[in-house]
């Protein structure tokens, strides 16, 4: 059985800088740069201009991973794609990456599987791990990962929005999970779930149980409630799941590899809050030396953070062949994960 490691690594990020200032100034959101970095750690993040979809984030992240895993676009064998603000409700934005990479066009197309996957902050691990899982078992050599999101789209920009509107940011982060005979890879990864907190963090932006599922006023136009239109999350409960699940299931990947926090090189924490990294790092006594982080520049941009760092890190050196990485990641649903890999 093939062993599956990451061969190449990419993201791109709008280039529109929306620093904490901006969002008083410009949005007119009753906030200060002091508040927002006090409480999340963020200083500014990136949002795309109109007409830029979630799917167009994700071209340039995906092209360059395919590059620096030594690859062309056409030697892919399916492309899974996490995001929590796809292109359509319908259909996934996996197809439209598809297509924008040229896989569709010439004399011989490869309409390799596009899967979306819908899990959120922990989207990229739970996608990591279909692509692991498709390559050790034969069945794919290449596996495009990406995690992309354009959340300024979604965002309640105003004073009642701000809890939420300051946490987010748009990007894209891409990896290629390739097969090798080589003693390196993605050495286990380790999800989980809990529904009970599914309404603790959500954007119900319809409700598919109503006849029609939005509902039409006289002139046949929808209206939706500022409560279902923007994502709604008690920050507390957050907060403390989001603490007692990434510590214990990095202490379950780390038990089930036979390794101690002191046997990992690197820690990519899921962007989501500075202060729960930092407590989670306290808590478990990981050095600020081993915790990879980035959300000051960028904010939470959900199934993208982890692909995100990881291409950051290998670009600038710090992440480097040979390394023992882990990943965690938690977020809505409540949904939750981790991975242990052999840089």
């Amino acid at each position: 059985m093939p062993n599956a490691y990451i061969s190449g690594t990419g993201f791109y990020v709008p280039p529109k800088v929306v620093t904490n200032d901006l969002l008083a100034k410009e949005y007119g959101i009753d906030t200060t740069n002091e508040w927002i970095v006090q409480r999340t750690g963020i200083e500014e993040r990136r949002f795309a201009e109109e007409g830029v979809g979630t799917s167009d984030l994700a071209v340039p992240a995906a092209k360059q991973a395919i590059e620096r895993a030594g690859i062309d676009a056409r030697d892919l064998d399916m492309i899974v794609f996490a995001t929590l603000s796809p292109d359509h409700a319908f259909p996934g934005s996996g197809v439209y990456l598809q297509r924008k990479l040229g896989l569709c066009d010439g004399d011989s197309p490869k309409f390799v599987p596009a899967l979306d996957v819908r899990n959120q902050c922990s989207g990229f691990l739970y996608s990591l791990t279909v692509a692991s899982s498709m390559v050790q078992a034969g069945t794919a050599k290449h596996v495009l990962v990406v995690g992309a999101e354009t959340h300024s789209a979604a965002l309640d920009l105003s004073a009642r929005g701000r809890t939420v509107a300051s946490l987010f940011g748009d990007g894209a982060g891409a990896c290629v999970v390739s097969a090798t005979d080589e003693d390196r890879g993605i050495r286990g990864t380790y999800l989980g779930a809990d529904g009970r907190g599914a309404d603790v963090l959500a954007q119900r932006v319809w409700d598919i149980k109503k006849r029609p599922f939005i509902q039409l006023d006289e002139a046949g136009v929808g209206h939706v409630p500022a409560s279902d239109l923007w994502a709604q999350m008690d920050g507390k409960q957050v907060f403390r799941n989001a603490v007692e699940r990434m510590i214990g299931v990095l202490m379950q990947a780390c038990a089930d590899q036979g390794l101690t926090r002191d046997d990992i090189d690197l820690f990519f924490f899921h962007q989501a809050n500075l202060r729960i990294n930092q407590y989670i790092a306290q808590q478990i006594g990981i050095g600020e030396e081993k915790l990879v982080s980035n959300i000051q520049r960028y904010g939470n941009t959900t199934a993208a953070t982890i692909p995100i760092l990881l291409a950051e890190a290998e670009q600038s050196g710090r992440l480097k062949r040979g390394m023992k990485v882990a990943m965690v990641a938690f977020g809505s649903g409540f949904t939750w994960g981790a991975a242990i890999v052999d840089w």
